[in-house]
């Protein structure tokens, strides 16, 4: 288990690496503009529906279902479910980009509101999204394929092939773009094209393991139906995050050019801290408190949910505070390039600031939802989440005036926050979540901890300003990270939250035994 889990995070690690690298290079050539945005939304249509049926829902309803079929009747009907799922999934999905292609220009016209004023950028928003949209069929049927070869233990190419997404797009970026009227172009794509060779990989892959997956006529056969039922409850509560993301897309093609590039690149930065805490926090935390209730240990379970929330603030608020105080020169590192400017960079970090200020509470949701999961109730939070939508709404409509692309990333985090405070009520009202006088002490001495390394770090940056020239501003921003993490770690140990001498040992056995 542990060598797939290491397997499985390499190929992740690697792939938002090569993410990273895709996104300073659209940065590098297309700015933060009208270039920029349109690509963006046309971008985003494809991969909302990806997050709702290829991804999360489907995987979490289709693996176990799979896993058991496989395990219960054998090889034969586990492949024909598998196929025959396939050939549901593709007709769906080749119904729903065909209407996708005719309409788009409605579709836009709803999405991005905005592109209207000028008739370039609308336009070149519905050329774009012709070009992206048919990565959703794609990318679709490959997240299906993975999830076959997940349960037949076969992690590396079902991890890896996602590395092609990053690959084919850093490649149309830098050899397509001059045969293409812009790089817009050649990145659009390249998305599409990348949906090819992922989806071509993983059937390679499944056929060298002798599990072809040509798809069946669609059938709604029961094994089938049972499959749709599970799915519904993770898409209904995948629907509303991603219509939440869509409300802030349509309210950000409102303000001025370049709005959406702006809040996109933000987001990015924002999305590494909160992918891995938020990811790691609700996978490890659900069958904890699953196999604590199942036996009748409530204390346990109650006690498991604490650790959990100490072990995340732990984390995630000096990533705020880091993030608070260095949002600036990360941006101006990473992306302050080319087309890109230093003056982008900075409105970006303004965003990026507004993002990290709702940064626990996005995190603390995914270690609060999984204590109704597994209690059974997958509705409360998916109910909770749909009132956080309509709050989440208003609040952009009050914001985006006056703070314009600082408004929707503020009003996302404030609707986070309040999502946490409906849940820990719930929760408290069912006696599912008591937090223990040692939590409650830990929790107040990280947030001083945090305060304290955020205070440390602006004087150091006070006295040591931000240098010019790329090579010297990024040893500057390592320094700064290193102090912060050595004298958040100081603090911590000050503040007997941790104990840095048994800490130091662990590592010494950890790295002492991988060594031998």
């Amino acid at each position: 288990m542990l060598k797939n889990f290491l397997t499985v995070g390499g190929w992740t690690m690697l792939s938002r690496i090569l993410g990273l690298v895709r996104d300073q290079l659209l940065a590098a050539f297309m700015g933060a503009g009208a270039l920029q945005d349109a690509y963006q939304v046309a971008f985003r249509l494809p991969n909302m529906f990806r997050r709702l049926f290829g991804e999360g829902a489907f995987n979490a309803a289709f693996v176990p279902l799979f896993s058991s079929v496989l395990t219960q009747e054998g090889e034969e009907q586990a492949r024909t479910f598998a196929r025959r799922a396939l050939g549901v999934m593709l007709a769906w999905l080749i119904f729903l980009c065909v209407a996708g292609e005719l309409f788009m220009p409605q579709v836009l016209r709803l999405i991005a509101p905005g592109f209207l004023q000028t008739g370039d950028r609308y336009a070149l928003g519905v050329s774009l999204s012709r070009i992206t949209f048919p990565y959703l069929v794609l990318i679709c049927a490959a997240a299906l394929v993975a999830g076959v070869l997940n349960g037949l233990h076969k992690f590396s190419m079902a991890a890896a092939a996602y590395l092609a997404f990053n690959v084919v797009g850093i490649a149309a970026i830098l050899f397509v773009s001059p045969f293409m009227p812009n790089v817009a172009y050649a990145a659009a794509w390249g998305v599409t094209a990348s949906g090819m060779v992922q989806l071509g990989l993983l059937l390679w892959s499944c056929h060298r393991a002798g599990f072809g997956l040509m798809p069946l006529w669609p059938q709604l056969t029961p094994r089938i139906r049972l499959l749709v039922r599970r799915m519904l409850p993770g898409l209904v509560g995948s629907g509303v995050g991603q219509i939440n993301l869509t409300i802030d897309t349509i309210i950000a093609t409102l303000l001025p050019a370049g709005s959406v590039s702006l809040m996109y690149f933000a987001d990015r930065i924002n999305q590494l801290p909160l992918g891995v805490l938020g990811a790691a926090a609700g996978t490890t935390l659900l069958p904890v408190l699953t196999r604590h209730l199942a036996a009748g240990e409530h204390e346990a379970a109650r006690a498991a949910q604490n650790r959990s929330i100490e072990y995340v603030l732990l984390l995630t608020l000096p990533a705020v505070a880091g993030l608070l105080v260095l949002a600036g020169p990360i941006m101006i590192v990473l992306f302050g390039h080319g087309s890109f400017t230093e003056h982008d960079a900075l409105l970006s970090a303004q965003a990026l600031r507004a993002y990290a200020i709702g940064l626990p509470a996005f995190v603390m949701v995914k270690v609060l939802s999984p204590a109704f999961f597994a209690r059974g109730d997958t509705r409360t939070p998916v109910y909770v989440g749909i009132s956080i939508l309509v709050f989440n709404f208003i609040l952009n409509l009050l914001f985006m005036k006056p703070l314009l692309h600082v408004g929707p990333p503020l009003a996302s985090s404030v609707a986070a926050f309040l999502n946490v405070a409906f849940l820990t009520l719930l929760l408290r009202r069912r006696q599912a979540l008591e937090l223990e006088p040692a939590t409650g002490r830990n929790m107040a001495l990280t947030i001083g901890a945090s305060g304290l390394m955020a205070a440390g770090l602006l004087c150091v940056e006070a006295v040591i300003g931000f240098p010019a020239g790329l090579f010297l501003r990024m040893i500057w921003l390592g320094i700064m990270i290193v102090l912060g993490a050595v004298f958040y770690g100081i603090l911590l140990h000050a503040f007997g939250i941790i104990d840095a001498a048994s800490v130091l040992a662990r590592l010494r056995r950890r790295f002492g035994k991988r060594s031998v």
